[in-house]
């Protein structure tokens, strides 16, 4: 007869009976076995530990068993999920805090129940669209697997509210256990993303239902075709296919031409084969494995080559002179290409990674090519259930995500470190390799090499040394996500500015350039010598900062100036507790027929600005290339005199009498001295150049 442990909460002890009953073990002879190994100081309590022990050797266990036949029975995800709830709940006084929550939130559901249904009831009719849009992919499912994504998102959050519910701390470390359901790199963003429905709350028909589809998805990838005339490597998986007749159309652009065809992606390439009168034509392949050498990008596209259709992606390679083009049709929106942009990306970043951080052995490369296909998987299975609102496949795709959010690639680090170190150990049951290896994924061929069993002390030593990786991997996953909000905090604070007009925006500038121009009077009273014995003190300093060269205290001089100016405004704004805004006022006592006016004449001083740039550019051009052969003559004999006079004249002392002419010219004796003559003289001389011929092509004369 099995005992209970009174430390233990129940859901803890029902856990830890069914771990015994596993492993075939009494739970005193688990408890001894623990306590062996267990110190006392460690993080975390003592019924916590237990727990942690307990899980990690039955899942050793169930992960040696067959996978597909307990998941289809339900006893998989029963046990998994309850170790999810004993593990967060595995005192006994987390009983009655979690009694107590429940009860709380009984009546509130009830009535959110009724008002959810109706709002359902409304809106059924806008779904409407979107079930003809996918009319033909739906023709193949049945009508339970049809209401997946309804009752998930909208019913089925309300119902089993009242349940028990896992977190995403448990969540996570269920997949440091077992990387089934989720990847323990990516496994708080991939939650967050599941649980958004369901108010960031994990219940077990959602969970059992995404592993169910896991399962699902896997067996739907196993049968598709191997594409035509083409050979897959041992360890190259199909991971996406579309084109068929049981989905949706895919079409090859090539200059004018559209040929639709079946697209296959794998963990090495696409191939694509152009559908024939009867049979697909031999398929085109498309490494992803070239380092640097590729990429795909969005891409519009539409008949005569106008780009209507923002629907493609262009893949450019060195071997495809004119880059490959593939259209994903779909009526509304572009949902379909960016799903197979982001696998594509996934794919290219994944063999990135292996090149950069050196990870050749077959073993670790393997375990890295498991992780990338498992996350595919599960993306697959997420849609799936989501079908009505498709979740952000970022969410789902390690090296994507880490690619793009901030300080990603610090956890790109980790996880190269953990490839390297604990990736060569393929005996690990529970490692990403073996999981797909025990869910019948019978092309994978004979990978992982046996090399026999691992002594008790070496295994113990690599868990210590793993569990210390996953730790610093874990820390850097949470720091990316902290910079991460920050930076959806910023962002968001420009999304008003992004969002206005033409006239609103020069407004902002102009009242952000203020500060300038209250500036510039200041500069004009120096340079102008309207105040002489303050014209005279800036020229003494900078002739004094120049001939001492003492150029780089001064820029210290002006960055200390700065700091205390800013702390002089903070120390403000504490004080009145006023928050920094600009303040923008866009009313104009214009007309509206005033307003065209003097916006047309802003948009001709425009253009003859341009023109200005383009004679003097061209103008220059004609002296470069002595088209003007007097004018490039006097201007190489200057160039020599004054090469000359650098080589020989200090630079300081350039800059010095440059400083006290430009001083001395603003002031009354220069304006007497200044000769408009020479002005004149100068401004003849430029208008005498002649530009060089502009020919302007059109397509009808190519």
């Amino acid at each position: 007869m099995t005992r209970k442990m009174k430390h233990l909460s129940s859901i803890a002890n029902d856990v830890v009976i069914r771990c015994s009953q596993e492993l075939g073990l009494t739970i005193d002879e688990m408890v001894e076995e623990f306590e062996c190994q267990w110190k006392p100081g460690t993080e975390g309590t003592y019924s916590k530990k237990f727990v942690e022990f307990c899980n990690s050797k039955v899942v050793s266990r169930v992960c040696d068993q067959n996978i597909p036949e307990r998941i289809k029975d339900g006893s998989f995800t029963r046990l998994t999920f309850d170790m999810m709830l004993a593990w967060q709940q595995p005192d006994a006084n987390d009983n009655e805090s979690h009694q107590t929550l429940r009860l709380e939130s009984l009546g509130f559901r009830f009535g959110s129940l009724l008002m959810h249904v109706y709002f359902i009831t409304i809106c059924s009719k806008e779904a409407v669209g979107k079930e003809s849009e996918d009319k033909r992919i739906k023709a193949t499912l049945s009508p339970e697997q049809d209401d997946i994504s309804l009752f998930y998102s909208d019913i089925m959050p309300l119902l089993a509210d009242h349940e028990p519910s896992v977190g995403e701390d448990a969540f996570v470390y269920l997949a440091s256990l077992i990387p089934l359901h989720v990847d323990v790199i990516n496994g708080r963003y991939t939650f967050e993303t599941l649980t958004a429905p369901t108010g960031h709350q994990l219940h077990f028909p959602a969970y059992d239902m995404f592993v169910k589809e896991i399962l699902k998805c896997m067996k739907h990838l196993q049968k598709q075709a191997t594409p035509k005339g083409v050979e897959l490597a041992d360890d190259e998986i199909i991971l996406h296919v579309e084109g068929t007749m049981a989905s949706q159309r895919v079409v090859r652009h090539i200059k004018e031409t559209s040929w639709p065809g079946r697209l296959t992606l794998t963990n090495y390439g696409l191939y694509f084969e152009t559908a024939g009168i009867i049979n697909y034509e031999d398929a085109l392949k498309i490494d992803l494995t070239k380092d640097g050498a590729s990429s795909a990008n969005p891409i519009s596209t539409g008949p005569w080559g106008a780009p209507l259709f923002d629907k493609a992606i262009v893949y450019e390679s060195p071997d495809f002179e004119d880059g490959i083009v593939l259209e994903f049709p779909e009526m509304t929106s572009s949902t379909r290409r960016d799903h197979w942009l982001m696998l594509v990306k996934e794919i290219i970043l994944m063999h990135q990674f292996l090149k950069n951080y050196n990870v050749q052995a077959p073993s670790q490369a393997w375990e890295v090519h498991s992780r990338t296909i498992l996350g595919v998987i599960r993306l697959h299975a997420a849609r799936e259930m989501l079908r009505i609102s498709p979740p952000d496949p970022k969410k789902f795709l390690i090296f994507s995500l880490f690619e793009e959010v901030p300080k990603g690639d610090f956890v790109l680090e980790e996880l190269a470190e953990i490839s390297l170190k604990v990736g060569a150990a393929t005996q690990n049951p529970c490692s990403a390799s073996s999981i797909l290896r025990n869910m019948n994924m019978d092309q994978l061929g004979n990978i992982l090499k046996e090399d026999g069993e691992a002594k008790c002390k070496e295994m113990e030593k690599e868990t210590d040394h793993k569990e210390e990786m996953l730790a610093s991997l874990e820390s850097a996953v949470n720091q990316t996500r902290e910079e991460g909000r920050e930076i959806e905090k910023a962002k968001a604070t420009t999304t008003e500015l992004e969002e206005e007009g033409i006239t609103e925006s020069v407004a902002v500038l102009m009242e952000l350039m203020r500060p300038l121009q209250d500036a510039l009077p200041w500069f004009q009273e120096v340079l102008y010598w309207e105040r002489p014995s303050r014209t005279l003190f800036v020229l003494a300093i900078a002739i004094l900062i120049v001939y001492k060269e003492w150029v780089s205290k001064g820029i210290a001089a002006c960055l200390i100036w700065l700091v205390v100016k800013m702390a002089q405004n903070r120390q403000k704004m504490v004080q009145t507790k006023k928050e920094d805004a600009v303040t923008v006022s866009t009313e104009s006592d214009q007309t509206m027929t005033e307003s065209i006016v003097s916006a047309q004449y802003g948009l001709i001083r425009l253009h003859q600005l341009m023109q200005h740039v383009n004679i003097t550019i061209m103008k220059l051009r004609s002296i470069y290339t002595s088209k003007a052969t007097k004018h490039a003559n006097m201007v190489m004999a200057s160039m020599l005199a004054l090469a000359s006079f650098f080589a020989v004249v200090p630079f300081k002392l350039v800059i010095i009498f440059g400083t006290i002419y430009c001083f001395v010219m603003t002031s009354s004796i220069g304006k007497r001295m200044s000769n408009d003559q020479s002005n004149r003289r100068m401004k003849e001389w430029w208008d005498s150049i002649p530009i060089v011929p502009v020919r302007v092509l059109d397509s009808s004369s190519k």
